[in-house]
């Protein structure tokens, strides 16, 4: 007996030495090999990493993630690759890597076979042309293999805890954010290729695409087998369960890396499923519905995507999605009538992600509300010019529908009857329109919404459309009636429109309307409409009378009121507000009574009339004609400047550019026009009145006349945009006896073209003719302009004008240096940038002085002048005069050489 408890003593002992000894060993390994781990971690991030990594401080220890031996790096960051070397990849509270024992011991390079990731946050980003910033691990060559081993990644299992990922792809617009995420993977990554088994559990998955969402707030699970090719950088997902929320779906695929891209052949797929778990992966508002909704029935799913994807060269997938649910049930919130025999068959096509290419395929949407139903299929293809194939059978009774789906913050009431069958092209430009048949008829409808607290009342809509050629001029519409109630106002509506290559209307219209009031009951975030139309009107006529001018065969009367009316244009970046419009009709002409507007800083005063107003609207081809009387206290021509938005960044942040005054060019329209005040490019122009034209996109300026810099100035002007970017003018101006120091301070143009007169003084009259081009801040290209004329000197001083004072200095006639100048007629033209100046004399303190030649635009210069000496000036000094006016050179002589023309290449 006493043996025996010997025997189990000394085992015991020996098992407590071995313990013991495995323990120590334990604590004093990493002391023993610390520097050989570090040395060896540092040397694989030289060797086989492009991006800069940091770290605070490392650790070596068995029991940090028991019982493999770790070196943990605590504060860990590392750069992405290039274009993003200069941000972070990977931040991590810690990383910690697996050493692989034997390595340590019996060889001369340690090995790391496992890696831990904690709290860590990896943003992963690919720029616009599809360069990533993850590849920061440098690909073995054949040399490197060659040579004795080397330190190595070696990977059997990557363990990722509580961390947070982001992916960002400007080059394919989608965007993940993942919350919550935990990994475990294991496999022998150190192969060519390798399966790696993976389980994955997400607390919170956002996937957006084209700032969209798509998927938000969504639980994951997946257990993954993946087939990794390092070779090829392939991707085989063999075997792959997804949950997403409580919907199970079979993902599989591949995904290979391309140069500048992918190639993807992924599917997803869920077959048999309830239709209530197909509702747990859709946004977060639907998942609030779906709490209060008894959901019932059988969905197949299908979502594949398949083909390269390469954004340099415009190179995309084909995305195809196929849904269907059998046996639909849908009861919101109990109803009593909820939706039954719910039946969806839906397919869609983007073929290279291209929405020209789009199809859309409902083959069959089917429902029953007791008795009522509503059967439909719709089939189209492209988007510019779609292909439709559509029909609807429906009696349904729109307030049981409403409450059996829930439609949120929406009340709908009415019984809607309708038959449609249209089949054909719908291409606008060769007057092509599905062949069609539709009737709708809405009896004692009512609308409400959250954002208004009164309904829309009493709707009444019958409404027919046929065209069985399937041509614009066998379109047919009628509506008879249409109307509703809103607010107590009843507003009622018939048309009858026919050929709408040559529109045949019909049009009574009589109501009052609240647009203010009606907006609310549609609101949308962002947006704001006020003011209200009263209409009492009859509209009669054909398109091609209009246009013809057989005025006597329209039969258009009636009047037309707004108030506080906001109107919006593509060719104004501010919105034009009508604040009071009478609108009388009498056949062709819509005749404006106090018609009251303002546009952000100026105000309008118009009265007169349009012409040909329903060719315009109906016809993408229609002018619009008028003449008007227009008076104004203030207007600001500069807010009328176009703007284009561009995209400035990576990150898709937009910016607006200036552009040019935009002229449509379907309005043909005459103003006399009276402006007290008018700003524009830095001038301050008063009293200015004028004829004003509009026609073919130009405006034209006719026996206008103004006050600028207290001189009266007449003007003839002509004015043309070419594109939102560029404009072309020209103009005659007369201007009679203007302060030229006023102007020079003012006129901004003014300092451009005599920029030696900084500081002259004196009355000066200008007659000119001048023409060029403007850029997209509306600012002269110096080089276009082109003109001549002649500069009247009145009486002026050249104070300190250093041409003159150079020539004083040469010369060492002091009495030259401020010349003043009196009765004299200077002739000019402007060509490329030059500006040429004939010859003119003046005489100034017995001096007779003779000046030509030509300057630049950018005050370069190369004057000839002649200085006759008192008392008859018989006798001269030859000059020439070159440099510029800032830096002027004299020399006695007559030789020069031509300045160099900039001609202009703004087309």
């Amino acid at each position: 007996m006493s043996s025996k408890k010997n025997i189990f003593f000394k085992t015991l002992k020996y098992i407590g030495f071995f313990l013991a000894a495995i323990l120590v060993l334990m604590i004093a390994t990493p002391y023993l090999f610390s520097d050989k781990i570090n040395t060896e971690i540092k040397k694989i991030a030289n060797e086989k990493l492009n991006a800069k990594l940091d770290y605070s401080t490392s650790n070596v220890s068995f029991f940090h993630h028991f019982p493999s031996l770790t070196v943990t790096l605590n504060d860990f960051n590392l750069n992405g690759s290039a274009p993003y070397e200069n941000e972070k990849l990977i931040t991590a509270k810690e990383v910690s890597f697996g050493i692989n024992i034997s390595s340590l011991i019996f060889s001369k390079t340690v090995k790391i076979d496992e890696i831990f990731l904690s709290k860590s946050f990896i943003n992963v980003k690919v720029n616009k042309d599809g360069f990533a910033n993850y590849n920061v691990y440098k690909a073995e060559t054949k040399t490197t293999e060659k040579k004795q081993e080397d330190s190595a990644l070696k990977l059997e299992k990557i363990v990722i805890e509580n961390s947070q990922i982001v992916y960002d792809d400007l080059s394919t617009k989608l965007h993940l954010d993942i919350f919550g995420f935990n990994y475990l993977g294991k496999g022998d990554l150190s192969k060519a290729v390798f399966d790696l088994y993976s389980k994955a559990k997400i607390d919170k998955l956002n996937l957006l695409y084209e700032n969209e969402p798509y998927l938000m707030n969504k639980k994951v699970n997946a257990d993954l087998i993946t087939k990794i090719n390092t070779n090829s950088l392939s991707l085989l997902f063999e075997q792959n369960d997804l949950k997403i929320n409580d919907l199970l779906v079979d993902f599989k695929g591949k995904f290979d890396f391309l140069k500048e891209g992918y190639n993807m052949d992924f599917i997803l797929k869920a077959v048999n499923s309830n239709l209530n778990d197909l509702f747990t992966a859709f946004p977060p508002k639907y998942i609030t519905w779906l709490n209060k909704t008894d959901l019932r029935g059988k969905t197949d799913f299908l979502l594949t995507l398949k083909g390269n994807y390469i954004a340099s060269a415009q190179i995309a997938p084909e995305l195809n999605l196929d849904l269907k649910i059998k046996e639909g049930f849908v009861n919101y919130n109990k109803s009593t009538t909820p939706v039954t025999n719910l039946n969806l068959d839906f397919s869609t096509k983007l073929p290279s992600l291209n929405p020209e290419l789009l199809i859309v395929d409902l083959k069959n949407l089917s429902l029953n509300i007791d008795k009522d139903y509503l059967k439909t299929k719709i089939f189209s293809k492209g988007t510019s010019v779609p292909e439709i194939d559509a029909i609807l059978d429906t009696k349904i009774d729109l307030e049981k529908l409403n409450k059996a789906i829930g439609i949120p913050d929406l009340e709908l009431k009415g019984m809607l009857i309708a038959n449609v069958k249209a089949k054909g092209k719908f291409d606008q430009k060769n007057g092509l329109f599905p062949v069609t048949d539709f009737e709708l008829n809405l009896k004692n409808g009512y609308l409400k919404t959250k954002y208004y607290p009164n309904p829309i009342t009493n709707i009444e809509v019958v409404s027919t459309i046929s065209n069985p050629k399937g041509t614009f001029d066998d379109l047919k519409v009628t509506t008879k009636p249409a109307q509703f109630t809103f607010e107590g106002n009843p507003v009622f509506v018939e048309a009858d429109l026919s050929n709408f290559n040559d529109l045949k209307y019909d049009i009574a219209a009589k109501g009052t309307l609240d647009i203010g009031k009606i907006y609310q009951v549609f609101s949308q975030k962002g947006l704001d409409v006020k003011g209200f139309i009263k209409a009492d009107l009859t509209l009669k006529g054909k398109q091609s009378d209009a246009k013809k001018g057989n005025y006597s065969k329209l039969k258009n009367s009636g009047t037309l009121e707004i108030r506080n009316i906001e109107l919006a244009s593509e060719y104004l970046p501010k919105t034009f507000l009508i604040k009071e419009g009478i609108f009388k009709f009498n056949n062709d002409k819509m005749r404006f009574n106090t018609f009251l507007a303002s546009y952000g800083q100026s105000d309008f005063k118009m009265n007169g009339y349009l012409q040909n107003v329903f060719n315009f609207i109906a016809s993408k081809n229609g002018v619009l004609k008028g003449f008007f009387t227009l008076n104004s206290k203030y207007i600001n021509a500069d807010e009328f400047m176009s703007s284009t938005v561009t995209n400035t960044t990576e990150v898709n942040q937009t910016t607006a550019e200036k552009g040019v005054i935009v002229i449509p060019t379907n309005l043909d329209l005459q103003f006399q026009a009276n402006a007290q005040k008018i700003a524009f490019n830095e001038l301050k122009i008063k009293d200015a009145k004028g004829t004003l034209k509009m026609k073919n996109g130009s405006l034209s300026m006719q026996n206008t006349g103004f006050n600028l810099i207290g001189c009266n100035v007449a003007m003839d002007a002509n004015y043309k945009s070419n594109t939102t970017k560029k404009a072309e003018f020209d103009y005659h101006i007369k201007a009679t006896d203007f302060d030229i120091k006023r102007a020079y301070n003012e006129v901004k143009l003014f300092r451009e073209m005599a920029s030696a007169a900084e500081k002259a003084q004196g009355i000066v009259s200008l007659d000119y003719n001048l023409k060029g081009r403007l850029d997209a801040n509306m600012e002269p290209i110096l080089p276009s302009l082109a003109g001549s004329g002649v500069i009247s000197v009145k009486n002026i001083k050249l104070y300190g004008m250093k041409m003159f004072s150079t020539v004083a200095k040469k010369t060492e006639v002091d009495e030259i240096k401020n010349p003043e100048i009196n009765k004299v007629d200077i002739k000019s033209s402007i060509k490329n940038n030059i500006i040429t100046l004939e010859r003119f004399k003046f005489k100034f303190a017995g001096f007779r002085p003779r000046i030509e030649g030509t300057t630049s635009l950018d005050g370069k210069l190369n004057l000839k002048m002649r200085l006759g000496l008192p008392p008859l000036g018989i006798i001269g000094v030859p000059l020439l005069i070159t440099g510029n006016k800032d830096n002027p050179k004299v020399k006695i002589g007559r030789k020069s050489e031509d300045l160099e023309e900039t001609e202009d290449s703004s087309d």
